[in-house]
């Protein structure tokens, strides 16, 4: 069973979509490991985004994910990873397909409603920027 990491952005959180987002991934099979509603902070995004740092949009990736609240969670299934991925559709809503997640909540490619893991590795990584295992209920 693989696990990954998702963020309900601050974009989607404010707008009451958050509910809805959880439903698509378990309708789609996957299992709610661990859920976390907190403010991002500057430290937090630095280590999140960590490969974004020095980048031209790092400061506005910085101030979005630290303008409100998000929820984090660990979701599980066959194929987690790319499941969900494919659920969130496409980073730009305009280019996602119908029914994925950017393309009813997204407002534009940089407030995209959800991140989610992009690999094993990166899945390993980032759970435990917001999650100790003790947290991790599978």
């Amino acid at each position: 069973m693989e696990k990954t990491l998702v963020l309900v952005k601050p974009d989607a959180f404010k707008a009451g979509h958050t509910g809805d987002i959880i439903k698509i991934y378990e309708g789609a099979g996957l299992r709610l490991l661990a859920v976390r509603m907190m403010k991002m902070s500057k430290e937090v995004a630095a280590k999140h985004y960590e490969e974004h740092i020095g980048r031209p949009y790092y400061e506005e990736l910085e101030s979005f994910m630290t303008s409100g609240p998000i929820l984090a969670m660990v979701l599980a299934g066959d194929n987690a990873i790319a499941k969900v991925r494919e659920l969130n559709g496409k980073t730009d809503p305009k280019e996602a397909a119908e029914g994925t997640i950017r393309k009813l909540y997204a407002a534009s490619k940089g407030e995209n409603a959800v991140h989610a893991s992009d690999s094993p590795e990166s899945a390993a990584r980032e759970i435990h920027i917001f999650f100790n295992e003790t947290e991790i209920f599978d």
